[in-house]
């Protein structure tokens, strides 16, 4: 293999060559490596390039290459001459033209990013040279680079010279077989003669050494164990067929005295671009099913042993949801939950135990499940970087007891000590199979005592009557390189992250983005969550950015979870996630990617943004109270900030009019609506930007939400947005109003928690880091977390002063009252949603066949008439009803308006708005004879026809 050319040293000194510091060509299969045209000089012509020489050696063409291959590091340029390093070869590549014409078109579908690419070649076929499989293996675990030259006979100058990025060969040589079904597992496992057995997916490098402390408890939970650790050498099989696995067999392990409930480490020698040299990485288990105290170390331990399976998870089961289109989910954070809930226990709070106590908390859950929530979805709960779990490192703000609703102090304080509080939202993944630590109570942090721990909560949770949907974050970590957060790239560096064509990690998440188009990142994203739901029993999974990720990597996971759910929870896993088309991904740049309108054909949910910013007014305005939309005033309650005409605010209430109406219908693309010609128009012909308004299959494709963890709550929404002197008897029915239009709608609801008591963050735009402060939820409906100061200034600093303007009226702060008001009228929603399978007749065909909106003779602005009827005889869908009669109202004041489509139907308000708490809409009238349906302000009326 080793065939070195000489290094030319006569060259002349050059500086700032193309590519230098960055990694520009492509190791792609075994013996070929892709090649920019950019980095050719500018007088070669690179088109005749593309088509194969005739003779493939390099003294025939104009440019000549070589693979700079270093074992230990050092290859460099020193004044525009090679050095290859102390134990550096050059391995001359021969051009054979485009890389498409060599890989042909099927290949090139999984590397779109190369297209144009030219192909270089490792092997001769002139010269009979040839590249063995152990040969790639030798050079993959050291410094790669390739260096062009000009011709010998022109002097052989250096022109270009950089980096490779091998994740390619990679998937090829190793990944394939790694993450192919039946492939052997990865991490720490218990062998049927209860000994360990370890794996970890090491490819490139040069040595992997096992690190164990024996605790002495089979479940690990115990703290940090002192002293020097057990060593056992890794092996790898040196086969043709090795998949880049090493391994400590369970013999190895029981011969070194290592058991369940060691903790352990993998000592790593692996050649890292960014340092240029072999690193010893002391690095965690990327599988850690169990860890220490922040993350310090991971801890074999068995799930299978009776002492880390809680009764209460053993003996609750989990709650089955038929149809998903009905599905009423509560999104939650687990701190949130519990952080000022004075009935929890001081050492609680804040904990999964909260969730099995006997609380205000829990009260309020087994309340929304009373009235139809069926799922609770909670923000990430895995292993993450954000928060010191050893509680002695955790520091509360000082939050001065005299500051005012608009006051700086208090976002002063939180700030200060915001990256060694217990808050954070947790999008910052360190390990994806084990549960977040700082969760667990003091104590049981460790080991298998923080996996009971978690269990404890979800037997708890399907206690309650709520399926357990986690949030799952698999397009980022929360560090890469040689961070201390870091441990994919540490153990394989260059494969695991999505970078960009100079090498760089991406970072258009806002942190590392993970390629889990790679196989062996698809294959550890697919583990995690059927760990999550065999292990943990788990009932679904939302995906943060979904769309980046494949819809066959989707694909996969849906397979693999489909195996085993029956036997782990009995139903089917309900997955949804953020579907949207955006950074290096976008426009199906890498593949096709899960998002909204792509990723339903597999029966995979998106968050809908049509009705939420038709309802909230969520627009391109850089002042947050501009535009208004139908739940908070346009046109009908106008702030004075919009100064467009009335006629086009007119016009964007009928289109925000109709965004809300193909929310309830479903979303469905094929859903036909009146147009304002008469003429009918399908939902995907309606425009939402650059996007069809409409992009559902099924009514499951769409989760109808008009809050979430994410930007405001609803409640500050109507703050920024209302008349400032709009009472707050008022601002609770824009509030009800803003519900019933994601709750009863034909697609899954989407609630975050706290919204139907007025939750408020004092306007904070993104509170992922502003503590309890601003974040805990009082469940007793006392505060609802109205003026707390001006909120973090890291995300709010531009709107401080709108902020300061509002926040100082305290006439915006609910009563107690207020807030049991909005409570009982937001469950009031749940309960009709929940009274009629009418309104989640889970079909697109039944859909179109019995939803419809009927029009009024002079309707009302914002108004919005939804009648879905029932089938005769044996297509009944609800055998009490022969129809339902949605309307809503936006208007400040009572609306009456005849449908000609009506008359001679009997329609009355339904019992549980009759017997419910909002006596307003009690007033509401309908009129048999001729049609005419009478509807107080700010309202929202079901009425049946039984």
């Amino acid at each position: 293999m080793a065939i070195v050319v000489p290094v030319h040293h006569d060259a002349p000194v050059r500086h700032e060559l193309p590519g230098v510091g960055e990694a520009r060509a492509y190791w792609v299969d075994e013996t070929t490596l892709a090649w920019p045209d950019d980095l050719m000089p500018a007088m070669v012509d690179v088109e005749a390039l593309r088509v194969r020489p005739p003779v493939g050696t390099p003294a025939h063409t104009p440019v000549t290459f070589g693979l700079v291959a270093a074992p230990a590091g050092g290859a460099r340029l020193v004044d525009g001459i090679l050095d290859p390093g102390p134990e550096g070869e050059e391995i001359p590549l021969c051009i054979h033209g485009s890389l498409e014409d060599l890989l042909g078109e099927e290949a090139m579908a999984a590397h779109p990013a190369l297209r144009g690419y030219l192909a270089l070649s490792l092997e001769d076929e002139f010269g009979g040279r040839r590249v063995e499989r152990e040969d790639i293996t030798m050079l993959l675990a050291g410094q790669l680079a390739v260096v062009q030259r000009t011709a010998a006979s022109t002097g052989g100058w250096v022109t270009a010279f950089t980096g490779v990025q091998i994740w390619p060969v990679l998937d090829r040589l190793y990944a394939d077989a790694a993450a192919r079904d039946g492939s052997a597992p990865l991490g720490a496992h218990i062998a049927p003669d209860g000994a360990p057995a370890f794996a970890l997916w090491a490819p490139t490098a040069v040595d992997v050494t096992l690190l164990a402390w024996p605790t002495g408890d089979p479940t690990g939970s115990v703290p940090l164990v002192d002293g020097d650790p057990i060593r056992v050498p890794a092996y790898r099989a040196e086969a043709e067929s090795w998949d880049g696995r090493w391994e400590v067999d369970a013999s190895s392990s029981r011969a070194a005295g290592i058991d369940a409930g060691s903790q352990y480490l993998w000592e790593v020698r692996v050649y890292v671009p960014a340092t240029g040299a072999i690193e010893t990485n002391l690095v965690t288990d990327p599988y850690s099913r169990a860890l220490t105290v922040d993350s310090r170390r991971s801890v074999v331990v068995d799930l299978g042993q009776r002492a880390l399976k809680p009764s209460a998870w053993r003996e609750n089961l989990s709650p089955i949801v038929t149809n998903d289109a009905a599905r009423a989910i509560y999104e939650l954070h687990v701190r949130d939950f519990s952080a000022a809930d004075t009935s929890v226990p001081e050492e609680l709070r804040g904990t999964y135990a909260a969730f099995t106590l006997a609380s205000d908390g829990t009260r309020h859950l087994r309340s929304l499940a009373a009235a139809g929530i069926d799922t609770l979805h909670l923000l990430p709960t895995f292993d993450f970087c954000s928060v010191p779990e050893d509680r002695s490192a955790q520091h509360n703000p000082e939050i001065p007891a005299d500051a005012s609703p608009a006051s700086r102090r208090p976002q002063a304080a939180v700030t200060a000590v915001g990256d060694s509080d217990p808050y954070n939202w947790g999008y910052d993944p360190w390990h994806w199979l084990a549960p977040e630590g700082s969760y667990a109570r003091a104590g049981c942090q460790d080991g298998g005592a923080r996996v009971r721990e978690f269990r404890e909560m979800v037997g708890a949770i399907h206690g309650m009557g709520l399926q357990v949907v986690l949030d799952q974050v698999f397009n980022h970590t929360g560090a890469s390189g040689q961070d201390p957060h870091s441990v994919l790239d540490r153990i394989v560096p260059g494969y695991y992250h999505r970078l960009d064509a100079a090498g760089n990690v991406e970072m258009s998440t806002c942190c590392n983005n993970i390629a889990t188009e790679h196989r062996m990142a698809e294959r550890l994203m697919i583990d995690a969550c059927v760990s999550w739901v065999v292990d943990y029993r788990v009932d679904g999974f939302r995906f943060d950015l979904m769309g980046y990720h494949s819809l066959e990597t989707m694909a996969r996971l849906q397979d693999a979870l489909a195996e085993v759910a029956d036997d782990a929870v009995g139903h089917p896993i309900y997955l949804y996630g953020e579907g949207w088309n955006m950074g290096e991904v976008a426009d199906n740049a890498l593949f096709t990617q899960a998002t909204q309108g792509q990723v339903g054909a597999l029966g995979i949910g998106t968050f809908n943004d049509r009705v939420r910013d038709a309802v909230h007014g969520r627009g391109a305005d850089t002042d947050p109270r501009v535009p208004q939309g139908l739940g908070n005033g346009e046109l009908t309650d106008p702030n004075g900030f919009d100064d467009r005409s009335e006629e086009t605010l007119r016009n964007d209430l009928a289109w925000r009019a109709d965004l809300v109406r193909l929310a309830l219908a479903g979303n469905l693309r094929d859903f036909e609506l009146p147009g304002p010609d008469g003429q009918w128009v399908r939902g995907e012909e309606i425009r939402y930007g650059e996007e069809p308004a409409a992009y559902g299959l099924a009514p499951s494709d769409s989760i109808n939400y008009v809050d979430a963890h994410d930007d405001e709550t609803l409640f500050d929404r109507l703050a920024y947005k209302l008349p400032l002197g709009t009472p707050m008897a008022e601002r609770i029915r824009m509030n009800t109003l803003c519900l019933a239009t994601v709750t009863l709608g034909q697609s899954p609801c989407f609630w975050a928690a706290g919204t139907e008591l007025l939750r408020s963050k004092s306007l904070d735009t993104d509170s992922y880091n502003s503590g309890d402060h601003f974040n805990a939820i009082d469940w007793t409906g006392r505060d609802n977390g109205w003026g707390r100061g001006l909120p973090p200034a890291a995300r709010n600093f531009d709107t401080w002063v709108v902020q300061a303007g509002i926040l100082m009226h305290e006439d915006l702060r609910p009563t107690a009252a207020d807030i049991a008001a909005a409570q009982e009228q937001a469950l009031d929603l749940l309960r009709l949603r929940r009274s009629s399978r009418l309104f989640s007749l889970g079909t697109a065909a039944l859909i179109r066949e019995r939803v419809s909106f009927p029009t009024a003779d002079d309707a009302a602005p914002g108004l919005v008439i939804m009648l879905i009827d029932d089938g005769a005889g044996d297509s009944d869908i609800d055998p009490d009803l022969d129809g339902l009669l949605v309307v809503f109202n936006p208007e400040p004041g009572t609306v009456k308006q005849r449908v000609d489509a009506l008359m001679d139907r009997y329609f009355e308000l339904s019992d549980i708005q009759m017997e419910g708490a909002d006596p307003i809409v009690k007033d509401t009238r309908f009129d048999a004879n001729t049609g005419v349906i009478t509807v107080p302000g700010r309202t929202v009326a079901v009425l049946c026809e039984r």
